[in-house]
Formats: C-alpha cells, structure tokens, sequence
C-alpha cells in the first residue's frame, strides 16, 4: 500500500510538472513564434511602396500597423490579412472582406488574448475618447474607442459594414476589434468599436 501511495504521488507530481510546463509555453514560449514572425511583416510593410498595394491583398499579407497609446509607447503590432488560427498566431488578423483601414464600413480585427504574444490582452482597458492608431502604406488613420461590449460567438453582426446593423449600408469607416472573452476562455468575445477620427497622408518617395 506505501508502495503504490509513494507510486501515485510521484506521478501526480510528475504530471503536475508536465503540466505547468504546458502552461507555461503556451502563455510564454508561443510568443517566440509570433515575435519572429511580426518582424517578417514589419520588414514587408517597410519595403511596401506602391499605394495601391492594400488593394491586392493575399492572405498572410501585411495590412498595417496598429498602435494603441492607452497600453504603452511600445505597443505596436504588425496586421495581417486572415484571421484563420494560423494567422493569429502570427499577430492581429484583418478579416477579409470587410473594410480596409480608412475606408467607408467597417475593419474588423480579431487578435489572441492569451497566447502567441495576446496582442489583444489588454483592450478591456480602453476607454471611450481612445485613440487606436493604424498605420497603413498610403497614410495614418486614427480611430477613436465609441464602446466596448461582450457578445456570444455566434453574434456575427458585430463585423457588418454597420456593425449589429447587418445590411444597413455604412455611412462612416470604423474599426472593431474582437478577442476571446473572459481571459483564459473563449466563451464569449469582447468587442471594442471605433470610428475614425483622423487621417494624415503618407508622402511617398
């Protein structure tokens, strides 16, 4: 019988272990992908010259850069084209079909919350007047935080070109950006809208 105690005990410790470790990469090691793969699309958006290059987007393709002041002077995520799992992994995933950035309608992000970097773990802390700032090729578009709310998965309305207003047709460009919630789950998504405050063009060499 103390045997087999002294046998289950250090099992379970050996499977506490392997387990904290699972833990582990997933919330640290993931991000070492998404890092090296950022600098991929960050180096793609840089040598990015022709203005009508977001126009012929593939999937996997860099969109943009988005920088939200509210979480720091260093926050700053490299957009791509898709929002398959794999793409997420990469970074913030722009979901085709909806509006590209500045345009009438809506553009639509979708970003982790936990792993491969959780580009999007802190957008439970903007508040209304934020500024979300997207850096594309042909110019700089500042959107401002108009609300935040909690939806189920099956709630799709959420990225129509008038989001909750599906086929409303768009009057105004806007930003949406959507994650997993609550942390560490993917019950719910929280949603955070956006409307576009600002455009400064890009001068082209």
């Amino acid at each position: 019988m103390r045997a087999l105690l002294r046998t289950c005990g250090e099992l379970s410790i050996t499977g506490g272990l392997v387990m904290l470790l699972f833990c582990g990469y997933l919330l640290w090691g993931t991000s070492s992908y998404t890092e090296w793969y950022q600098r991929i699309l960050k180096k793609q958006l840089r040598e990015t010259t022709r203005l009508s290059k977001l126009d012929k987007l593939d999937v996997g393709d860099a969109v943009g850069l988005i920088r939200i002041p509210r979480l720091g002077r260093d926050y700053e995520y490299a957009i791509l084209e898709g929002v398959t799992a794999e793409d997420l992994r990469r970074g913030p995933g722009h979901y085709p079909g909806t509006a590209m950035p500045g345009k009438i309608g809506n553009f639509v992000l979708s970003g982790h919350r936990t792993t491969y970097a959780a580009p999007f773990n802190r957008i439970d802390e903007l508040r209304l007047g934020d500024d979300v700032i997207v850096e594309a090729p042909e110019a700089r578009y500042t959107y401002r935080v108009s609300g935040k709310e909690v939806v189920e998965p099956t709630d799709v309305d959420v990225i129509a070109p008038v989001p909750s207003h599906p086929g409303r047709r768009p009057a105004q460009a806007m930003i949406t950006l959507t994650t997993c919630h609550p942390e560490y789950s993917a019950r719910q998504r929280l949603i955070v809208f956006g409307v576009l405050s600002g455009k400064r063009e890009r001068r082209m060499s």
